[in-house]
């Protein structure tokens, strides 16, 4: 008995010390792999600053994406986890050079999947029932597995129809938080040495949205308050928002209702099976009414509520019978004030009219603090809040570069910038890449402006003849119509 003890001690020692030890190695290794990176882009701008000849700069530059994307795809791929959403945020087609897209963009499915056994151990506990005994079947194979958790298709007993059970990945919390913490010391670093923006207020954000992905009872009433929302506020909601099974929710589990669809990154692939040509007319009008309805849920919710779903990377993305977009996973929500809610809906207005004096003051009400070092200010100004708060590009332009020479970040420097404020600057750069991805030019402001304008004027703050004014005396529409 004692053997038995002491044998169970030492596991029990080395489980322990283990937990401890693996923060320090990952750390580690984030620091190691992340210092290659940068030091290799900038030995590199040494180099290719004695290189006059602009193609062959071009090419000297492609073949250095292709180098570093190699590296960033490594360390998120080993590393898992935080770095996962990392990749998601990174490698989208309209912000980060082709290679790093091409290399990143196969990352966003590829969290390591909990085995079956565990999945059942964390069930049965959370639960407090054997699972033979609540589900007639449940899929032992996850539908996907993600950074949180993963996700299993299955049926409750006595029930003719399949739901989703989604169970999050034992002790992933405490690694999470120690990546997101290195993370914020590289963005001080950064936005110290390189990038003249505040980085850090963004990483904040960042903690403090994911430390409430581990929360699925929050998760459960955020997605009854926005499909409430929408099915309330519209004929048909723009978007479909699964259905939670109310009373067998957790904090580590959660059931909803199972919606059969294509996911929007396989939506080509689809098209080709019932033989639409996915560059045709037919495939155009598709990806326009897809991306509209999308759009249109995001307007309502940003402006209109102040509560919106924070996170439409493509995964949570997917597309029914009759080109009806399903929106999914709902752990990365946000409930901006008031006063930024407002701020927002007057930069959306500033943005769709081209009006620079009216985005200084927005910006200056949103508390967007911004340093000048160019002679036009008003214009580069207005050019900085169409690169972060709207989806559609410049005309010619096929990916921004936010931190090149020529970008509005160097010309204007953000030295302040509200952390309340980046869930919408996220969401508003993953909807652009959407669109780029789509092929499509979107500009959500422009769909906006109309809701833009009802949120003001339900505050007092715009009249119905500033409404008409602004609109050239039309007639007034309902918003998002």
């Amino acid at each position: 008995m004692g053997a038995m003890n002491i044998q169970f001690d030492i596991k029990d020692f080395q489980e322990k010390l283990s937990s401890c030890i693996r923060p320090w190695q990952r750390s580690f290794q984030f620091w190691v792999r992340v210092s290659d990176i940068y030091t290799g882009y900038k030995v590199f701008q040494l180099r290719v600053g004695f290189e006059k000849d602009v193609q062959k700069q071009e090419a000297l530059w492609e073949r250095q994406h292709e180098f570093a994307a190699e590296k960033i795809y490594n360390m998120c791929s080993d590393l898992g986890g935080f770095f996962l959403k990392v990749a998601q945020i990174i490698g989208k087609p309209d912000l980060a050079p082709a290679a790093w897209v091409r290399r990143l963009v196969t990352l966003c499915d590829q969290a390591p999947a909990t085995p079956y056994n565990i999945v059942r151990v964390v069930l049965e506990k959370e639960l407090g029932r054997n699972v033979d005994e609540l589900f007639e079947r449940f899929d032992v194979d996850p539908l996907g597995s993600a950074s949180i958790a993963q996700v299993h298709r299955a049926r409750l007993k006595g029930d003719k129809k399949d739901i989703v059970v989604k169970v999050q990945h034992p002790g992933v919390q405490e690694l999470m938080m120690t990546d997101i913490h290195n993370l914020q010391a590289f963005a001080l670093y950064l936005q110290k040495m390189d990038i003249k923006f505040d980085l850090y207020s963004l990483t904040k954000e960042i903690e403090k949205q994911i430390g409430c992905e581990f929360n699925f009872l929050r998760e459960a009433d955020a997605m009854d308050r926005i499909r409430r929302f929408l099915y309330e506020n519209n004929k048909k909601s723009p978007v479909i928002v699964p259905r939670v099974l109310r009373d067998i929710v957790t904090r580590r589990v959660l059931m909803m209702e199972y919606i059969d669809g294509t996911p929007i990154v396989k939506l080509g692939d689809e098209m080709a099976k019932r033989g639409i040509s996915p560059d045709g007319k037919v495939a155009a009008v598709a990806k326009q009414n897809i991306l509209k309805s999308l759009s249109l849920a995001y307007g309502q919710m940003i402006l209109r509520s102040g509560f919106f779903h924070a996170d439409p990377h493509p995964g949570n993305i997917l597309i029914c019978r009759g080109a009806e977009v399903a929106l999914l996973d709902y752990g990365q929500v946000k409930d901006l004030p008031e006063n930024l809610r407002l701020g927002y809906a007057n930069l959306v207005l500033a943005i769709a009219d081209g009006d620079a004096t009216r985005a200084k003051e927005s910006f200056k009400e949103l508390g967007l603090n911004t340093l000048s070092n160019c002679e036009d200010e008003q214009k580069e100004r207005l050019k900085l809040a169409q690169g972060m708060f709207d989806t559609k590009l410049p005309p010619g332009v096929k990916t921004l570069q936010p931190f090149s020479e020529e970008s509005s970040v160097k010309k204007i420097a953000v030295e302040a910038f509200p952390e309340e404020l980046f869930s919408v600057l996220r969401t508003l750069q993953l909807l652009r890449g959407l669109s780029v991805g789509l092929g499509i030019s979107h500009s959500c402001a422009e769909q906006w402006r109309p809701i833009a304008e009802e949120a003001l004027y339900d505050a007092g703050r715009l009249t119905a003849k500033d409404m008409k004014r602004s609109r050239g005396h039309k007639t007034r529409r309902k918003p998002g119509k």
